[in-house]
Order: structure tokens, then sequence, then C-alpha cells
């Protein structure tokens, strides 16, 4: 009886010192957040500067076409959303940091190590893949889609509605070319391998059109076309990593 009396008061400590861990995290959570926010929102200010430099930038592969505004907020939403999208990747390093900080203390000293090495990496695959959609899918898709039926109606491309789906399609693009440094780091951590992923190219082939239907805010097949086979490739070669791995 006296083990059952002493057990209890043992259990509700155990039971204390979770919540008081659980509320710990939580905290750390918040304060991640916090710092986050703060440092978007810095970068989304700064980006204001050069946001009519990029607009330029981002409406070249539409060559000379002239867009149009039907609303009285339509540029300033516009204009903001640039410069939001602008400061979102310049903060990315921000992002990574206080991810990797909050995820730290939940992995081995081997995992960590993995971390660091692949950080560089998933900027650089970031980058290629937003170069990439700009240089090597934009202009077909807006060359087979801006002129479609243009013989019935005359092409007036909204500046709102071009710059959005730009967007979409560059950072689309740049997160999904981080797939095979997210399969390297799952070999790593003995999550998958390479004979699964392997076996699993068939689903692999479906899953890159579906991704690239996600992507891409339009339903033209060389859009798709132009992201899903990309994606196949970086497949394959997140098996080769991982085969590495």
């Amino acid at each position: 009886m006296s083990r059952v009396l002493e057990e209890v008061p043992n259990q509700e400590a155990e039971e204390e010192q979770q919540k008081l861990t659980v509320l710990e995290h939580l905290e750390e959570l918040r304060q991640r957040l916090i710092k986050t926010v703060i440092g978007v929102a810095i970068a989304t200010v700064a980006s204001f500067i050069f946001t009519r430099q990029l607009l330029m930038i981002l409406k070249l592969p539409a060559g000379d076409i002239q867009f149009i505004t039907i609303e009285a907020t339509e540029g300033f939403s516009t204009y903001f959303k640039v410069a939001f999208y602008s400061g979102l990747a310049l903060a990315t390093p921000v992002i990574l940091y206080q991810a990797i900080m909050f995820l730290t203390p939940g992995l081995t000293r081997h995992e960590r190590r993995y971390i660091k090495y692949l950080l560089p990496g998933a900027l650089f695959c970031f980058v290629l893949g937003v170069v990439f959609a700009y240089y090597v899918a934009l202009p077909p898709a807006l060359r087979f889609l801006i002129p479609f039926l243009s013989e019935i109606a005359t092409p007036q491309i909204r500046i709102g509605n071009y710059i959005s789906f730009v967007t979409t399609l560059l950072f689309g693009t740049g997160a999904v070319f981080e797939t095979p440094i997210v399969i390297f780091f799952l070999a790593k951590l003995r999550i998958v391998n390479y004979r699964m992923l392997s076996k699993n190219r068939k689903y692999a082939l479906l899953g890159a059109f579906v991704v690239a239907a996600v992507i891409t805010p339009t339903p033209d097949p060389v859009t798709q076309s132009l992201v899903a086979i990309p994606l196949l490739l970086l497949y394959e070669a997140g098996i080769w990593l991982a085969r590495i791995a």
C-alpha cells in the first residue's frame, strides 16, 4: 500500500513535468514565429524600394503586351503583392534558420550535421527552380496562352491576374525543385530508400502531373508538362542521391 502511495506522487510529478515541457515548446514555437514574421515584414518593407523594377522584370516574358487594370485598387494590390513575395524570398534564410533552430533540439548530433550541409543545397535548388520557371517554363506558356482564340477575342490581360500567374509558377517551381534534397535527407534518416523509390516510379509519374496541375494556375497541358517533366527528372535525381545516402 505504501508503494502505491509513493508511486502516485511520482506519476503526478512526471505528468506535470511533461506539461511544462509542452508549454516550453509552444512558447519557443511562438517566439520563432514572431521572429519569422518580423523578418518577413522587414524584408517586405525593404522590397518596396525596388518593387517597380521587379514588376518590369516580371513583365519582360510577356513581350509588348499592354496590361490593363479594371479596379481602383488593382495597381496598388499588385504592387504590394510583388513586394510581399520578394520580401518572402529575401527572408528565406531567416525562415529556414528559425525552423532549423526549433527542430534541432529534437535531432541527434548526426542529424544536425546533415541539416547544416543541406541548407545551402536547399537554397540553391530553390533559386534554380525559380530561374528555370522564369527562363524555360514561363515564355512558352505565355506564347501558348495569350494568343489562344485571339482571332475571336482581343487579349486584354489584367496586371493583377498576370502577376498572380507568374508568382505562383515561380514560387511553386522553386519549392518542388527541393525534391532531391528532401529525398536525400529522408534517406539519411532511413525513412525511405532507393529501392522503395524505384519501385514507386509509376506513382511518382502520376504525382508529378498532379503537383504540376496544382502549381500551374491554368489547365493547359503545355505549362503542366513543362513543370511535370523536370519533376520526374528531379525524382530520378532523388533516387540517385538516396542510393548514395
